[in-house]
């Protein structure tokens, strides 16, 4: 097990180039499920024998679906791309809409950078409720007030990648979406996941569901709901983001317990299912993306959240208000790669 991660809270102690400790952060819901998938692309591309798995690894792009991310962004209006060849992607979880909610949104935003070394990754979660200037087209001026997730609605992933741009002026390089109900198969091909069900509730889904506190053994059915389950809480999306976090944690320690990555018939169904969970912009080489970060560990990952000042009311939405200042500060260290610096004065930095 890397160290300083624990499974049940999965959180990681940042460090300096230096391996010095800098501070504790705990990351957002679908950056588990990112660093789940690229922690087990990177092990496969170790495991399979170097051009052999370089080769799986091409095979498997084929299944990987591509997406228009920068259709109508203009150049002049973007900010400019890293000068030492750092990696800015912008990683979108999706999930599909309850029945109270028919617009597609983005679940959970984060920004993950990757310095010119390609030797660690920086995953910086953007609150999908934060309340800022949401443009109105990806090729126009105009912006209204809005949550930043509201994006994906007003214009699809080009507009989200432009009002993500307008946050935080760090260019992105390339995008990839996250499914979360297809990625829940992957709980099949392992015969059901043990979730840890941290208090009662009833289901506010047709199945009608009682779940009570304990370790339950979940199919992807069950698991689905119970991930998805946010109007019995009086904390709403945070015991979502809990539950979504236990979910991806019992997969991880599903596959480390039925010894996925040394099984290769078992790993390769794994990881095609999960490659069917995902879809990146169509300029991102999917193989020599995942070949040139094979030396990034899990221990190499740092997670951290794009600062805020926490809930606030705006008229009758429920938003999270940025820190501006705070903010501006840790994605300039983004733009200057100088974030493990921007760690060492912020040993404080922690996911909310």
């Amino acid at each position: 097990m890397p160290r300083d991660f624990d499974l049940t809270r999965w959180d990681h102690v940042g460090t300096t180039d230096a391996g010095t400790p800098v501070g504790r952060t705990s990351p957002h819901r679908w950056i588990r499920l990112t660093a789940l998938i690229g922690a087990l692309v990177l092990a496969l591309v170790v495991v399979g024998g170097g051009l052999g798995g370089w080769l799986y690894i091409r095979s498997l792009e084929q299944r990987i679906s591509k997406v228009d991310a920068f259709q109508g962004l203009l150049a002049e209006q973007r900010p400019p791309r890293a000068v030492d060849e750092a990696l800015n992607i912008l990683v979108v979880g999706r999930d599909e809409p309850d029945g109270t909610d028919t617009t597609a949104r983005a679940d959970s935003i984060m920004l993950v950078h990757i310095p010119h070394s390609r030797d660690r990754a920086y995953l910086i979660s953007i609150p999908r409720d934060t309340w800022t200037d949401v443009p109105t087209s990806p090729d126009g001026g105009d912006t209204r007030k809005g949550k930043i997730n509201a994006a994906l609605a007003w214009g699809g992933v080009p507009l989200l990648v432009r009002a993500v741009e307008n946050f935080t002026s760090v260019r992105v390089d390339h995008v990839v979406l996250l499914d979360f109900t297809g990625f829940t198969k992957v709980i099949d091909i392992l015969g059901g996941v043990d979730v840890t069900v941290d208090t009662s509730f009833t289901s506010a889904y047709a199945a009608g569901r009682v779940f009570r506190p304990g370790v339950h053994r979940m199919d992807s059915t069950v698991a689905l709901e119970y991930a998805r389950e946010r109007h019995q809480f009086a904390d709403g999306d945070f015991s979502r983001m809990r539950h979504q976090q236990a979910i991806v944690a019992a997969v991880l320690q599903e596959v480390t317990r039925k010894g996925i990555l040394t099984s290769p018939g078992r790993l390769d169904d794994f990881l095609r299912v999960a490659a069917g969970a995902v879809e990146v912009d169509h300029d991102l080489p999917v193989a020599e993306t995942v070949w040139g970060l094979r030396l990034i560990g899990a221990e190499d990952l740092t997670f951290l959240t794009s600062p805020n000042v926490g809930p606030g009311m705006v008229g009758d939405q429920s938003v999270i208000l940025p820190d501006e200042p705070a903010a501006a500060e840790l994605f300039a260290a983004v733009r200057s790669g100088t974030v493990n610096k921007w760690l060492a004065e912020h040993p404080e930095a922690t996911v909310r």
